[in-house]
């Protein structure tokens, strides 16, 4: 399996870094499945092929029922792997709290607040830990402030990109790619917002079926985009939208 070329210095993959560089060399070998098996540990379930899902079968309750992932030869599902191991947590109570929805209302022609909240995340969720000024200028679409009044700040801010989706686009940038980025709980640790037990502990169905979340444009991030030095990189209105 030959993946299209990823540059693995790109700040938003350091947290896949050391998975995705051994896993990709591996996957020109063999499968995508199996170079993500070879580095796997528990609590990741096992990565099979893609044949592996039964026809009709809902993805989402066969990982539950199965523990196991199946696993295209694409970058998507490359991606989707590397989010496993590195956050094997949080993947799993998503996963658990989709089996359980289609487990009560069935796979429909809609998936229903709950379930539209976990795929968002899953596939282009991301979480923040910065100061409160800038998460005050986030919730209100101020972006002249949060990336260029209060642009020091970020030094002391992390983002992650979680949703593989996202993962996969970022492979080819865009100034519009935007991620959904999950609120913070009141009161919530700072230093414990991209620990995977404890975004794991976040992530309650009454909560997510609210869609907590707040877009932001990951390129206008200082040092994502060497563009984005310039103040007018924010003066696109298509990217940077007002709030409603």
């Amino acid at each position: 399996m030959m993946l299209p070329a990823v540059d693995w210095a790109q700040p938003w993959l350091a947290p896949y870094r050391t998975h995705g560089e051994a896993a990709a060399q591996a996957a020109h070998r063999t499968s995508v499945a199996s170079a993500l098996q070879a580095l796997k540990a528990a609590p990741v379930p096992d990565f099979v092929h893609q044949d592996h899902l039964p026809a009709g079968q809902s993805y989402e309750a066969h990982i539950f029922q199965t523990r196991t992932v199946p696993t295209r030869d694409n970058l998507h599902d490359f991606f989707n792997g590397l989010v496993w191991l590195a956050f094997p947590e949080a993947k799993r109570r998503l996963n658990e709290l989709q089996a359980a929805e289609i487990a009560r209302t069935g796979i429909g022609a809609t998936r229903g607040p709950l379930r539209d909240a976990l795929t968002l995340f899953d596939e282009n969720g991301a979480v923040l830990d910065a100061p409160a000024a800038l998460w005050e200028a986030l919730m209100a679409r101020d972006w002249a402030t949060l990336f260029v009044t209060r642009r020091a700040l970020w030094s002391d801010a992390r983002l992650l990109v979680f949703g593989h989706a996202l993962l996969e686009k970022l492979v080819s940038p865009r100034k519009a790619a935007t991620a959904h980025v999950l609120l913070p709980l009141p009161d919530a640790d700072r230093s414990a917002a991209l620990d995977d037990a404890a975004l794991a502990r976040t992530l309650a169905p009454g909560r997510l079926a609210q869609k907590p979340f707040v877009p932001l444009p990951v390129l206008g991030v200082p040092g994502w985009c060497a563009d984005n030095a310039r103040p007018e990189y924010y003066d696109d209105p298509k990217v940077f939208r007002p709030r409603p």
